[in-house]
């Protein structure tokens, strides 16, 4: 009897486990929430790409963060870039605090994946792709701000995921889908 009993709980324990490495989708704001130990862009999954915006469309999480990621653009990344790539996509990531707390720029996370593998951002001062170059910056409520970021791609096509988790402690993420 105690062995059938233990085994229900190692099942359900089980299934609890890989619920949360997986992502659950969040009743708050209708993305999927990573487990904690995750990194972010890990354990995307089938389920998660109902939840997906596309580039151009604007996301607030509930602490009135509104962030939209405008469409890439393709480029030719220099010499003096890394890492080396074949070509670069550059996305416009638009962050306005409309909450009544001023937001840590710092706290701002973006990942990229293709076909559910890390992609790389690219660094290019000779064309001004510098990553969050005011990362200690402050928002103040009803400000917005204004970030280039750029990730290497191959030279075809190809459908890239970006997800931005507004900070470390947020369980909440957005994750934007479309070709770049």
């Amino acid at each position: 009897m105690a062995l059938a009993r233990t085994c229900k709980i190692m099942f359900t324990t089980g299934l609890l486990s890989l619920a949360v490495a997986c992502g659950v989708p969040s009743a708050q704001d209708g993305t999927a929430a990573l487990g904690a130990g995750s990194p972010a862009g890990a354990g995307a999954s089938a389920s998660q790409a109902g939840n997906d915006l596309k580039f151009g469309a604007d996301h607030r999480f509930a602490s009135g963060l509104t962030i939209s990621v405008g469409s890439p653009k393709s480029f030719q990344p220099s010499a003096s870039a890394y890492p080396h790539s074949p070509r670069g996509a550059a996305f416009d990531v638009e962050l306005t605090n409309d909450g009544a707390t001023t937001y840590k720029l710092s706290g701002l996370t973006v990942t990229a994946t293709k076909s559910g593998s890390p992609v790389k951002q690219v660094v290019d001062t000779t064309q001004g792709f510098t990553g969050i170059a005011d990362a200690g910056k402050d928002v103040l409520p009803g400000r917005s701000v204004r970030v280039t970021l750029a990730f290497a791609v191959p030279q075809e096509p190809a459908q890239l995921r970006l997800q931005i988790r507004p900070s470390a402690t947020e369980p909440a993420a957005v994750t934007y889908c479309g070709p770049a």
